[in-house]
């Protein structure tokens, strides 16, 4: 038992031993430390170097493309003042060429409304010298008008006192069937007294011999013969469905038959009698009235 207790060393000498091993072991560990900071920090330094070099280097280049961008966009800004002030000139140049053909168009429109002016100014002047000529003319034409209506009225009145001198001068003649006639013409004057004179109604007729009769009025003819040495003649009178022949009548006879619907005769009056032709009148009342 005493033999183990002196193998061991003292107590105290073991504990400085050890102090002495853990402070050797602290100093080891901070200078592996101290170590492998260093070299950290140098190889921080190295990076810090690189990202500085980098970062310049992308400066330069940011200022690089800075400038050349601000080259570009100056060289813009540029090229678009001088095409805006191209396009000034140009919006100038074309102001002042529109402005004068505006002028050239506006005193073109002013010289032919001038001339479109002068020539309808000639041309009223034209007319106003033409209405003064046919005012004239028709001063004159009234005038002479005026003096033929004077004359017309003359031979009217003349005309008048004549036909009233003509109609005065009719005389009335006893017809074939023994009844008073009215005023007979012999020729076309007194002819046209009686028609003027409006108290029966007259229809002319000149009929030629035909088998065929010919209507006068509201009667129909048949001239059968003439003899025109002894101004006689021969006809056939068909009224109401009747025919009845006047033989050998004389010129300007009144040659009467009577009709259903007058009070009075009709009458034929032939003024010229030549050779298978006669010329003369039908008188018929103006009463048409149906005879009781």
């Amino acid at each position: 038992m005493a033999d183990s207790l002196q193998s061991y060393p003292p107590p105290e000498s073991s504990s400085a031993s050890l102090k002495t091993a853990v402070l050797v072991g602290a100093v080891i560990a901070m200078l592996v430390a101290n170590i492998y900071l260093y070299t950290q920090v140098d190889m921080l330094k190295t990076e810090i170097s690189k990202v500085r070099e980098s970062i310049a280097t992308e400066v330069t280049e940011l200022r690089q493309n800075s400038s050349a961008t601000s080259a570009g966009h100056r060289k813009s800004i540029d090229t678009l003042k001088t095409e805006l002030q191209e396009a000034r000139r140009a919006a100038a140049a074309a102001a002042n060429s529109a402005k004068n053909e505006a002028e050239v168009h506006a005193d073109k429109i002013a010289k032919e409304l001038e001339v479109a002016q002068q020539r309808q100014a000639q041309q009223v002047e034209s007319q106003f010298s033409e209405v003064k000529q046919a005012t004239s003319t028709a001063n004159a034409r009234i005038e002479n008008v005026n003096g033929e209506v004077t004359n017309v009225k003359s031979q009217v009145a003349s005309t008048k006192t004549e036909l009233d001198k003509t109609i005065s001068n009719l005389n009335k003649v006893t017809g074939d069937l023994g009844v008073q006639s009215g005023y007979i013409a012999t020729n076309g004057k007194e002819l046209a007294a009686l028609k003027r004179l409006g108290e029966r109604n007259i229809f002319e007729f000149n009929l030629a011999q035909s088998k065929v009769p010919q209507k006068v009025g509201d009667i129909t003819l048949v001239l059968k013969k003439t003899d025109p040495k002894r101004n006689k003649y021969t006809i056939e009178v068909h009224a109401d469905d009747k025919m009845t022949e006047k033989k050998d009548k004389n010129i300007n006879e009144p040659v009467q038959f009577y009709v259903a619907k007058a009070r009075q005769p009709y009458e034929i009056v032939v003024n010229e009698v030549k050779n298978k032709f006669i010329k003369g009148y039908l008188a018929t009342p103006k009463d048409q009235i149906a005879r009781n």
